[in-house]
């Protein structure tokens, strides 16, 4: 079991970023942050009580959950991420669920959970994602084997049957991940961590922490394990000289250059293609900005507005043809960190958790591996630890029981 010791953030927890995408988002600082994740998660995995990093498992629960006492007026609420924002939607009751969220589906959990949760003895705020309420167990036969299953997202979690009497008994499923602190709602800060020692037994709802727990044994990286991604490291370590600092922290600053290269890149996760080859990877994307920006182009009737969209278009097509070395080294660098971060993702998930992960398909069920782990620094950095490729694409055309 790797321990969790609370690390704050000043940031909520409302979107998490994957971790080879922290090259675009903050340049080289983000870049030299990604590769200390990674050493930080290696030495962890290697046996190395000092690790500064921390992981959870990343559940694909929906909706999102926030519950707690309103520090402004000492009332219990639930909501989803709205509770933060100026104009915030929290409920107190069930009346304020049907005025802020008359969709029926978001409607009835949040009243189930408005309900159940109060019973906790909830102190502070904390977040979770739901897991199931009552309608959504069924009972399945998988593999000749009887499950009960629930799919909030993409993933359908499969237990026992013989293991799975509290569910049944419970009206609720959540498991938290994150608790806030401050004296007004949105000025609230987050701490990837949850103490639920102190909650209350109610047996409407089960309810877990995000911990990573390895119940099939110690997960550790072997001597030749270690190795391998001490090179990948290494090689990482090297490209990262490579890149040209002026430029990446352009780009990491220029929102919409930025949006372009990852809008780009999703493309192919979406595709489940991996990109192994950076020079046409970089060509591709010179030509996608190329068509994308000549249908903006195309589409204005107005000559001056039409300039303006041109004159837009030279700009980007000047920037990354002539910064197209550039484009690949960057490339590399996320190439380099992602095969780092699938090593690591690969041993963490030989960790037997509570639940069997499946995947339904037009032919039945698939075996599938929990979402993904979240990794957060001794200052409370937090980054998605992802396999874009497998679960992006099964998140994309993967039978869902509910949308986010």
């Amino acid at each position: 079991m790797f321990t969790f010791d609370g690390f704050l953030t000043e940031e909520k927890n409302l979107h998490l970023e994957h971790l080879e995408d922290e090259v675009l988002n903050s340049g080289i600082v983000g870049t030299r942050g990604a590769i200390n994740f990674l050493q930080s998660l290696r030495d962890m995995l290697a046996g190395n009580a000092k690790s500064s990093v921390n992981v959870t498992v990343k559940w694909d629960g929906a909706p999102a959950i926030f519950a707690g006492i309103n520090p402004e007026n000492d009332q219990f609420f639930v909501g989803t991420k709205g509770v933060f924002n100026k104009n915030a939607k929290i409920n107190y009751s069930h009346d304020d669920i049907d005025r802020n969220h008359p969709s029926s589906g978001l409607n009835q959990k949040l009243k189930v959970a408005l309900t159940e949760l109060s019973k906790l003895g909830i102190k502070d705020v904390i977040q979770g994602d739901m897991m199931f309420t009552q309608d959504d167990l069924k009972k399945e036969t998988i593999d000749g084997k009887q499950y009960i299953t629930f799919q909030p997202n993409t993933i359908v979690y499969a237990i026992p049957v013989e293991n799975a009497a509290k569910i049944l008994s419970s009206s609720m499923g959540i498991v938290f991940h994150t608790t806030y602190s401050g004296k007004t709602m949105e000025g609230m800060s987050a701490s990837f961590s949850v103490n639920l020692k102190g909650l209350s037994k109610n047996a409407g709802v089960w309810f877990s922490d995000a911990e990573y727990k390895d119940t099939s044994g110690t997960i550790n990286f072997n001597k030749d394990e270690t190795t391998d991604i001490t090179n990948v490291l290494s090689n990482a370590g090297k490209t990262f000289r490579k890149i040209d600092s002026n430029f990446l922290g352009m780009l990491s600053q220029d929102e919409k250059l930025k949006e372009l290269v990852k809008t780009y890149n999703n493309t192919k996760v979406r595709a489940g293609e991996k990109i192994t080859n950076t020079k046409k990877h970089t060509a591709g994307l010179i030509a996608y900005v190329y068509d994308k920006s000549k249908k903006e182009v195309e589409k204005v009737k107005r000559p001056q507005n039409k300039e303006v969209k041109q004159q837009n278009m030279d700009r980007l097509m000047k920037v990354f043809r002539s910064q197209a070395s550039k484009l690949v080294t960057i490339f590399d660098m996320q190439n380099l960190l992602v095969d780092a971060k699938d090593m690591i993702i690969r041993k963490l998930e030989k960790a037997k958790g509570v639940a069997s992960t499946f995947v339904r398909t037009s032919k039945g069920y698939k075996v599938t591996k929990v979402e993904g782990f979240v990794a957060i620094d001794q200052v409370g950095k937090a980054v998605k630890l992802v396999n874009r490729l497998e679960f992006a694409h099964q998140n994309f055309n993967a039978a869902k029981n509910w949308t986010k």
